[in-house]
């Protein structure tokens, strides 16, 4: 029984530990930002309305994860290395 506690227990520091090492950087989210943006909107892309959303954005770290906001928004969220950009077309957000 012990000796699952400390494999549970060294697998969650473990998992802990790569959580921290991989929490996107501000310049991952703002990347993501801009390549989100040009994806949805060939216009948007043009007028440079991503670079703009990026530079905009202020990122808040959370230590396992991250997430930006424009205007008190959370634009997107971040952990393990990987950002995802929410979708500004839903009003709940």
């Amino acid at each position: 029984m012990s000796r699952a506690i400390v494999v549970t227990a060294a697998a969650a520091a473990g998992l802990t530990a790569a959580a921290f090492l991989l929490n996107p950087s501000a310049e991952q989210h703002r990347t993501r930002i801009k390549e989100a943006v040009a994806e949805r909107s060939p216009l948007a892309r043009a007028l440079g309305l991503g670079a703009l959303a990026a530079f905009t954005s202020n990122y808040h770290p959370l230590g396992v994860a991250s997430y930006t906001t424009v205007n008190d928004r959370v634009v997107s969220i971040g952990a393990f290395g990987m950002v995802f950009v929410l979708d500004s077309a839903d009003p709940k957000r």
